[in-house]
């Protein structure tokens, strides 16, 4: 069966869309998906599943509407696709602080209008690169007040996307090839 990363956007950030970690992984066993686990509290799911990527990330968004009563957007790699994400890192001697380094993983990719936005929002310091449905964020100074982060954050990239920092995102990696 094939690994695949499932990011759900925007859970337990604050008092909405409060989902346990516990009754999510039951609830994706119980779904038929094998070896759930979970990293952190905000919507990181490693787990396996005879399906697509696509399909996973179906089936994942079906449950949580059915289960929590919460419409939750969700983006889907596969193992190997995070693990050339990692591989790809453009910002990797620039970027010290793996906190203020973030990965936007995106449903699908960007026009090139947004892309253009995106380049336009960047800060002096700041930089960004966007490679295929990945879009990778330097933040020297400050995330919170970043006009790059804010259309990152934001609904209004016009496709689903979903922000993990570094840390994250290399340690999604390595519980995916646990197994």
């Amino acid at each position: 069966m094939a690994r695949h990363v499932v990011l759900l956007r925007g859970i337990n950030i604050g008092p909405r869309n409060r989902i346990a970690m516990p009754a999510l992984r039951e609830a994706l066993e119980e779904a038929g998906f094998a070896d759930v686990q979970t990293y952190l509290r905000s919507g990181n799911v490693v787990l396996e599943s005879r399906a697509g990527p696509d399909t996973v990330r179906r089936k994942v968004e079906q449950l949580i509407e059915e289960r929590f009563g919460l419409a939750i957007a969700v983006v889907v790699r596969s193992r190997e696709e995070l693990a050339a994400v990692v591989k790809r890192n453009p910002h990797a001697r620039l970027a010290t602080d793996p906190k203020r380094y973030q990965v936007t993983f995106l449903a699908n990719e960007l026009p090139a209008a947004k892309v253009r936005e995106l380049e336009e929002a960047v800060a002096p310091d700041e930089r960004v690169v966007v490679a295929g449905r990945e879009v990778y964020a330097w933040h020297p100074q400050t995330i919170a007040r970043s006009k790059l982060w804010s259309k990152l954050a934001g609904q209004g990239l016009g496709v689903t996307a979903t922000s993990r920092n570094w840390t994250t995102v290399e340690a999604l990696l390595e519980l995916a090839r646990a197994r």
